[in-house]
Formats: structure tokens, C-alpha cells, sequence
């Protein structure tokens, strides 16, 4: 995290990028436990914390500018703990993880991609100055 009000943006990034890198764990481990008897599938939960925290504003710069990223965490939760789809009690769908995964992937690059391009314009600004 950049303590500086030029880095709002890259820091709200980080912290999507972080709760997406969590997911990817999560998913990967659901994967592997796709055969584990009385498995329960996990998840992250980050999106609507982080679309609660810019809610309701007239100025998105603003709102970033007031997040309080200590309060902006990514949570691991067990999705559906009493639903099972086979007999031994797990409820991890193999073809549902591996494409919530490609999904989350696509997510973290994109993020990756926004957080450069953000150095990239503040690079550009600070040349042009």
C-alpha cells in the first residue's frame, strides 16, 4: 500500500488483486478436494464489500480517496454447508471450480493490467511536468 493521494486508485487495485489472488487459492483447493468425502466448497467474499465501499456517491475519485483499505478485506467463506450433490457430503462441482478459476484468472490479469496502466499515466504525468 502507497500512502500517497496519487495512489488511491493503485491501492484499491491492490486489494482487489490480493482478494482475487486469495480466490485463486481457494478454488485451486477445491479442486483438489473435488474427491475429499464430506468436502465443503469454499469461496472469497470481496466484490460487495468493495462495490458497498464506493456505493452511493457523486464523485468515484472522492470515494476512493476516502476508503478505508484496513476495512477492505477479502473473506473466505464454506458456500452451501449443508448442500451436497453426491452421497459422501461434498458439493464441489469439478467443471463449476475450473471455470470460476479460468474466470478469477481473467479477473487478476485485468487487474494487473489496470494497476500498470494506472504507474503508466502517473509516469506520463510526472515526465510532462
Amino acid at each position: 500500500m502507497v500512502l500517497s493521494n496519487a495512489y488511491n486508485y493503485i491501492n484499491v487495485l491492490d486489494k482487489a488483486a490480493d482478494a482475487s489472488w486469495t480466490r485463486n487459492d481457494v478454488l485451486a483447493n477445491n479442486i483438489a478436494n473435488a474427491d475429499t468425502p464430506g468436502y465443503k466448497r469454499k469461496d472469497v467474499q470481496f466484490e460487495t464489500y468493495l462495490s458497498d465501499a464506493v456505493a452511493g456517491t457523486d464523485s468515484l475519485d472522492a470515494t476512493v480517496a476516502e476508503i478505508d483499505l484496513n476495512q477492505l478485506n477479502a473473506t473466505t467463506y464454506t458456500e452451501h454447508a449443508g448442500l451436497s450433490y453426491r452421497m459422501d457430503g461434498n458439493n464441489v462441482d469439478i467443471t463449476t471450480e475450473n471455470v470460476e478459476l479460468a474466470k478469477n484468472q481473467l479477473k487478476y490479469y485485468t487487474l494487473m493490467n489496470s494497476i500498470n496502466q494506472e504507474f503508466t499515466r502517473l509516469k506520463s504525468a510526472l515526465k510532462t511536468s
